[in-house]
């Protein structure tokens, strides 16, 4: 029986929203958000995975495997949206996103039973990886199909308000993989969560996949697919239909261009590069901060439904461009106050700590690395390398010939020699820390000491800095479900939408933090990375200014395509 309460009338706008809406949405939600549960449990992970799976390999290669299979989730998100957005538009939005839930949560399940590389040896890690692009094929099908079921439900008017719910899954679904993932630890103690608690986040999933099955079985098809159907109208070919004719491809480019992709750097700059940036560049501990980026996302979800409801008001176009400009035009200073709260000896070290490579040319290569798997071999690049990963502001200076490199810190050079890397490494390091630096664990690093220690001016003024991050990252999520949505008519939307969602998303998001770092220690300045998101959400800014067109009012039901 088909969902009389979907029938898109313009004074349904008004009307509270019914239950069986609140249904649509719930279901759609609730399976988003344990997607993402999933997909995002192993980001956290990742170490310990590494030590699990890559065991035959050394530490710092474990690693760079570990977070290889990760990203290979990501890369492959724009395939699933290929393969389930045209059986999507073929077979319907209900069954493939039941489908997409089914695989994803299947395989993060087995990855919390699977042997480790000393029970079965190389299969361990083979498994492991295929698990991973299952999941990000799936993912890459979920989205597409929980927008559009949900946007095709809504009543004229109100779709920027119901789709903006979906937007806040992706947060919760992060923030719940982040609350289990701590209470284990907390229960069994990190000697035993290392060695085999950590499979506890991944079999919960079960019972997650569970609960989303049952709800989303109950649940109709869309009615805009239903009446296509029913007429015949369908698209026999959705992926030579949305891509392969110029009026079409047309708008997926604007839709990734001048939507998208501003969006997936936003999204991911306030999320995750956040995340990276407290930890690896200002050394503070995993625990608080995690704790910081829960507390900011838990106070700042509610604003994806804000600016879904306002979207509806005064359109979709003018809050996306609008975050993407802002964040553009802040995230220096908003980055440089998270420095200051967070290791004020850190920053006070950048400033006044003037530190030089002195090395010949010939020996300086490019340490551009986003993937982490190059090794340097020279001492110029060696060095340089070293000081990025110690968070510390360097310049290169070109040497003599033949001259040995040395590290030049104040007045004290301090020679690096490939012979004796570690010898050399601590030189450096006890050279810096003579000059300013901070030690590990140096008492002015902030540290929580309890999920709610909350109050002190440190712990809240780094709150308040990744509260506004994420306020812009509601600003250009919120409203991009509906835009994606009506940008595509009914029989190819679930695909038109979909690849270029994931391209933003998976491509020029997922691959944010590891791009962003490469080029802080290419150039040895801790704030070079936020380039990246800054020129991505400039050209987004203009492109969408220029050519995306406002589609608020558009009648998703009746439009068939420019």
């Amino acid at each position: 029986m088909a969902i009389a309460t979907a029938t898109p009338r313009t004074d349904a706008a008004a009307r509270p929203m019914s239950g069986e809406e609140k249904k649509v949405i719930f279901a759609s939600s609730l399976g988003t958000v344990f997607e993402w549960y999933d997909f995002y449990l192993y980001g956290s992970l990742a170490s310990i995975i590494g030590a699990q799976f890559f065991s035959q390999y050394p530490q710092a290669t474990r690693d760079i495997f570990a977070l290889l299979a990760f990203a290979a989730g990501f890369l492959v998100r724009p395939f699933g949206a290929l393969v389930f957005g045209r059986i999507g538009d073929l077979v319907g939005r209900k069954y493939t996103f039941l489908v997409t839930i089914l695989i994803m949560g299947l395989s993060t399940f087995i990855v919390g039973l699977l042997p480790s590389a000393n029970q079965i040896g190389i299969l361990a890690p083979i498994i492991l990886i295929a698990l991973r692009l299952l999941q990000g094929l799936a993912l890459g099908g979920e989205y597409g199909g929980a927008a559009t079921y949900v946007a095709e439900h809504a009543p004229q008017g109100r779709r920027g308000f119901y789709t903006s719910w979906i937007q806040t899954t992706a947060t919760l679904g992060l923030f719940l993989s982040l609350i289990v993932i701590l209470f284990t630890r907390t229960i069994l103690g990190e000697a035993e969560f290392a060695a085999w608690g950590w499979r506890i986040p991944f079999l919960v999933s079960v019972l997650l996949l569970g609960v989303s099955l049952w709800i989303r079985m109950q649940l109709q098809e869309s009615p805009a697919f239903q009446r296509m159907k029913d007429e015949g109208t369908g698209s026999k070919a959705p992926l030579s239909e949305a891509f392969g004719q110029w009026k079409n491809a047309k708008i997926a480019l604007l839709a990734l261009f001048g939507l998208v992709a501003g969006q997936g750097v936003v999204w991911y700059t306030g999320q995750f590069y956040a995340l990276f940036f407290l930890q690896s560049i200002l050394k503070v501990d995993g625990y608080t901060a995690n704790l910081l980026i829960a507390w900011s996302l838990l106070l700042g979800t509610g604003f994806f439904v804000f600016f879904g409801w306002l979207s509806d008001k005064i359109g979709r176009k003018p809050i996306i461009l609008a975050g993407c400009l802002i964040a553009a035009l802040t995230y220096f200073p908003l980055f440089k106050q998270i420095t200051t709260l967070a290791n004020p000896a850190l920053e006070t070290a950048v400033e006044n700590v003037k530190v030089t490579v002195v090395a010949n040319p010939a020996d300086c290569g490019n340490l551009f690395n986003p993937v982490g798997t190059r090794v340097f071999t020279s001492s110029c690049d060696q060095a340089r390398d070293y000081l990025a990963k110690a968070s510390v502001k360097y310049t290169t200076e070109a040497g003599a010939a033949g001259q040995p490199t040395k590290v030049r810190i104040g007045s004290t050079d301090v020679p690096f020699d490939t012979a004796k890397t570690a010898d050399s490494q601590k030189a450096v390091t006890a050279a810096l820390q003579a000059a300013g630096y901070p030690k590990a664990g140096d008492a002015q690093i902030v540290k929580m000491n309890h999920p709610f220690d909350l109050f002190r001016p440190q712990v809240a003024g780094l709150v308040g800095l990744l509260f506004l991050l994420v306020i812009l990252v509601t600003m250009v999520y919120g409203p991009i479900a509906a835009a994606l949505v009506e940008l595509f008519p009914t029989r190819i939307r679930y695909s038109g939408m979909s690849l270029p969602y994931h391209i933003g998303n998976g491509w020029f998001g997922g691959l944010l933090p590891a791009t962003a770092f490469a080029m802080v220690a290419q150039t040895g300045d801790i704030y070079y990375g936020l380039w990246y998101p800054i020129v991505i959400a400039l050209m987004t800014f203009v492109v969408g200014f220029m050519f995306v067109p406002e589609t608020k009012d558009r009648d998703i039901f009746t439009y068939k395509g420019d």
